[in-house]
């Protein structure tokens, strides 16, 4: 696995804690089981770059060994989600890549989709103004997403003369939000703002500007202190069910849940009921 620097300090049984790591290209922090993570370029709308793309892809492989990361919230600084690749930092410079360069660009970002949504730990994005491009994928590799009725999300690839098949759009888009509205927005690439993007089911939910964070630090926080292996668990099985059909699923499923029923969590829960108490869930 390769880190940029300030790589996280190795544990024993090669499980990883990130609490200490210091991000490059972005800002990160860890309190009481959820990483904060968050685009820190305000000044320009927290453009992704071809540094912090990888980054970010290594950091999400990581997350699959960290054992103090129960949950992470996505977030920009200023106001802003991200407003994609950065023209100067990224645009300008594809178009001076021969074929194979762009193949392996375009790769590297499909990568990080991927190491999104295989990191078992449950990412809540909180989505406030600009959300474009390559930013709109990150919030929708998502697991939830927490919006504000002055965000403006927005596929606009097709007005950069580019498909709107990037990074997985046409795979994830419609599940989300349904083929003809998925349709619309990667064809077009207008802007869906906050209250069609609730209403379509991008969002979970639409916040106050300023009760943003705290609403998604709050989901996450919840989640970080419930079943957090039942949670990577189920996260495993939205992930993978999508390429199954009903019979396969209903199998995959059931082996699911045995697993998890063998678990000290499931056993916590059961002895809390009887007592009629809340369940304390360690995530093991």
């Amino acid at each position: 696995m390769r880190y940029l620097p300030g790589e996280p300090q190795q544990l024993p049984g090669n499980r990883t804690s990130l609490a200490g790591y210091q991000a490059s290209h972005f800002l990160f922090e860890v309190s009481d089981g959820v990483a904060t993570l968050t685009l820190d370029r305000p000044e320009r709308k927290n453009p992704l770059t071809f540094e912090s793309y990888a980054e970010l892809r290594d950091l999400f492989r990581a997350l699959a060994y960290a054992d103090d990361v129960k949950a992470v919230v996505l977030t920009g600084a200023g106001e802003n989600f991200c407003s994609g690749g950065d023209v100067h930092d990224i645009i300008g410079p594809l178009t001076r890549l021969d074929m194979p360069g762009m193949l392996a660009f375009t790769r590297m970002t499909g990568d990080l989709v991927k190491a999104m949504r295989h990191c078992p730990q449950p990412i809540i994005a909180a989505v406030d103004g600009v959300c474009a491009g390559a930013g709109a994928i990150l919030a929708l590799a998502s697991d939830i997403r927490l919006g504000t009725a002055r965000s403006k999300t927005a596929f606009l690839f097709t007005r950069v003369g580019l498909a709107g098949a990037d990074m997985g759009a046409c795979a994830l888009l419609p599940r989300v939000i349904g083929q003809g509205r998925a349709a619309e927005l990667l064809y077009t690439g207008r802007s869906m703002s906050g209250a069609e993007a609730e209403r379509w089911g991008f969002f979970n939910s639409v916040q106050e500007p300023e009760a943003l964070l705290a609403a998604a630090r709050g989901f996450a926080q919840g989640l970080a202190d419930g079943p957090t292996f039942a949670h990577g668990m189920t996260k495993k099985m939205l992930q993978q069910e999508w390429n199954m059909g009903v019979d396969q699923a209903i199998e995959a499923e059931a082996q699911a849940q045995a697993i998890c029923m063998a678990t000290n969590d499931f056993h916590r829960a059961y002895h809390a009921f009887v007592a009629k108490q809340k369940p304390q869930f360690e995530g093991d």
